[in-house]
């Protein structure tokens, strides 16, 4: 079965990541080195990213492709579990703890 990138889910998922991360398109466009535009382009479903900007835009916003495409997968469980695995990865102790904690209570 040939399945199609929804690229409007991936804009979406790369504009909440990238709010999320306190940074502008236009920041967001210095990282990777295109301009502000094509980063609007991007989110917005007026372009479609190429491999290598996705690449620069996930390493940029410190995340995976797995990740930005989590929505589009048939087992997003494990595109989840890569991601929270590599953001645990980058914590110390001590934030690991309260993590447990906050899963504990979900």
């Amino acid at each position: 079965m040939h399945q199609e990138i929804d690229y409007a889910k991936l804009g979406i998922k790369i504009k909440e990541l990238r709010q999320s991360k306190g940074l502008t398109q236009e920041r967001l466009g210095e990282l990777v080195d295109c301009n502000t535009s094509h980063i609007s382009n991007i989110e917005n479903n007026h372009t479609k990213v190429s491999l290598n900007v996705l690449l620069s835009i996930a390493n940029a916003l410190n995340s995976s492709i797995d990740y930005l495409l989590t929505d589009q997968y048939e087992n997003t469980a494990l595109a989840l579990d890569n991601e929270i695995q590599r953001v645990l990865q980058t914590c110390d102790n001590e934030k690991k703890e309260k993590i447990l904690k906050i899963i504990q209570i979900l």
